[in-house]
């Protein structure tokens, strides 16, 4: 059997806070990697899959149907797989139930992994359907928010109605993301079966106005609308009581000159975004905040440009 090919896949912020399933921004450093070489048999296989400590996981399957690397390999070498199967080697770098992608990160790095072995491996973005498939297992539905920044990279705008098209935006110069993981995690799919089936119209035509304008922000290059866009009305309100430090790291990263504050995706994962000089002392305040509450955690600081997936070895 051939090498092992390595593929990382960075952790993502899902929704952005203002764009609930919609918009997703890739983060610096913290990801997964998934090694991927042909095998004899003609199916995707699980060899391993290790935790964040290198120790085979004590959870996730290797079962290839409930493995979210494998379904997502096993949809791409259906369609373009040359016969024979493939053998794949989970390492998570991402918390599970973080809010930070960790699903999706393991589907696209496995998608580009296997894309990797074929004798004409499609562009990234050819990916994303094949990855989508394995988030799908994950997440109960075709949420792209998490798989399409960590493919591609950077901030992208990626409501359903549009797939497979995703468009990436165009990030603020001069601001970073920081992300707070406390030490809890909370249920992707439970947290959003716990959502209210319907809005008020005052509601929706007030997040209509602050997603516009927040995709308008980073258009025009306009900070300051950053600033007064970055907010969630629909979906915060209904999460945040799942985070127990959450309003303490809020009003911490707002206080230390944060634009704007609130969860990654589902949480407990918290994010901010801010000007690049103030990050590390946001990071700081946030952690501190965090802490006080009794609950362990840690931060990065990224780029609203970071990369997205890419081979390793």
């Amino acid at each position: 059997m051939s090498d092992f090919i390595t593929a990382f896949a960075p952790a993502s912020i899902g929704n952005v806070g203002v764009g609930f399933d919609m918009l997703g921004l890739a983060l610096a450093d913290a990801g997964d990697r998934v090694l991927a070489r042909r095998s004899d048999g003609d199916r995707v296989t699980v060899a391993e899959v290790r935790g964040l400590d290198g120790e085979l996981h004590p959870y996730l399957s290797t079962n290839a149907e409930e493995n979210t690397a494998s379904i997502a390999a096993q949809a791409l070498w259906d369609q373009h797989g040359d016969g024979g199967g493939v053998e794949l080697k989970v390492h998570k770098g991402v918390p599970l139930q973080s809010g930070m992608g960790s699903s999706a990160a393991s589907a696209v790095a496995a998608a580009v992994a296997t894309n990797a072995l074929l004798e004409a491996p499609l562009e990234i973005d050819a990916l994303l359907p094949f990855a989508l498939e394995g988030e799908k297992y994950a997440s109960g539905g075709m949420h792209p928010d998490n798989v399409a920044p960590s493919l591609l990279g950077g901030l992208i705008f990626c409501p359903e109605v549009l797939l497979p098209e995703v468009v990436r935006l165009p990030s603020p110069t001069g601001v970073s993301s920081v992300l707070l993981h406390p030490d809890l995690q909370v249920n992707t799919a439970q947290a959003r079966r716990a959502l209210p089936k319907s809005v008020s119209m005052d509601l929706w035509l007030q997040q209509q106005g602050l997603l516009a304008g927040f995709v308008y922000a980073c258009a025009s290059d306009d900070i300051d609308l950053v600033a007064k866009t970055l907010h969630d009305v629909i979906i915060e309100p209904h999460r945040k009581g799942n985070v127990a430090c959450f309003d303490e790291v809020v009003t911490a990263a707002n206080k230390a000159g944060a634009l704007g504050c609130t969860l990654s995706g589902s949480g407990p994962s918290i994010f901010a975004l801010c000007k690049d000089g103030d990050a590390r002392n946001i990071a700081s305040a946030m952690e501190q905040a965090c802490r006080s509450q009794g609950i362990g955690c840690q931060s990065w600081v990224s780029s609203m440009n970071a990369p997205g997936a890419h081979i390793e070895s």
